[in-house]
């Protein structure tokens, strides 16, 4: 039974710190969604090298979480298969194989729903956000009840590649106010950090810009790469914008004088 409990422990092990990690992400500015699915997908090694990922390697606090993820994935997958294997291929008197598989997915079951009550979700915040104002500089605030975001308004990162639309377009060109995306900042890839960037700030590859709007507006600008597609895809933007604008405008009580 030794190691059907070794097996749980480690299985157990693994959701927690795929879940505090999901929980620093999100702390550094990552959405829920992502956060999860990075954590999860550098824990077991699977599908980190999707375009998201430059997101956590590009970011110095992430890339220490990652690191840690990785480490702790690598060392609990080995662990699970080796008590996997003694479970079940090792002769034992005490235990038939039925039993042993009765236990293991209870141990599972339990596991499971321990990790997906809101209870632990809570505590785990508390203690992360704990540790986080004690031990490091990280900002924890919750900016998304600060900005008041809500809908389909997000405040995200996008990673400028070589073949983007953006590429050696500064903000006056580019015109992403008029799709009703803003940019608050840019990291260069030297590291250094324009706060409050001006019209004449030219966007470069491998910048990282910080940016407000529409979900939908961030995920298809991130999407858009160089040439007359992309400029068409432009255009196409700010009339949708525009419709946005219009029914919102529509649904405002001040400007309907209600």
């Amino acid at each position: 039974m030794t190691p059907i409990l070794s097996l749980l422990v480690v299985l157990a092990g693994l959701i927690l710190v795929m879940r505090l990690a999901t929980i620093m992400f999100v702390h550094t500015g990552l959405s829920v969604e992502s956060a999860s699915f990075q954590a999860l997908s550098a824990l077991s090694g699977v599908g980190f090298t999707t375009a998201e990922s430059e997101k956590i390697v590009n970011h110095p606090v992430r890339r220490r979480i990652l690191f840690v993820l990785l480490l702790a994935g690598n060392a609990g997958i080995v662990t699970a298969v080796s008590s996997l294997i003694l479970t079940f291929m090792v002769p034992n008197t005490h235990f038939s194989v039925f039993e042993k598989f009765f236990v293991l997915a209870g141990g599972i079951v339990f596991i499971l729903i321990l990790a997906v009550s809101p209870w632990t979700n809570l505590a785990l915040q508390t203690f992360v956000g704990w540790l986080l104002r004690r031990y490091t500089r990280l900002d924890v605030r919750d900016y998304s009840a600060l900005l008041r975001l809500s809908g389909e308004y997000q405040v995200g990162e996008l990673y400028i590649k070589e073949a983007d639309w953006l590429v050696e377009k500064d903000l006056a060109t580019a015109g992403l106010h008029k799709e009703g995306i803003l940019v608050l900042g840019i990291r260069r890839q030297d590291g250094t950090y324009i706060g409050v960037p001006g019209a004449q700030s030219k966007i470069l590859a491998g910048d990282l810009l910080l940016v407000y709007g529409r979900e939908s507006s961030i995920a298809g600008l991130d999407e858009r790469v160089e040439g007359r597609i992309g400029d068409i895809e432009h255009f196409d933007a700010i009339e949708a914008e525009k419709q946005v604008a219009e029914e919102e405008k529509k649904a405002d009580p001040a400007e309907n004088g209600v």
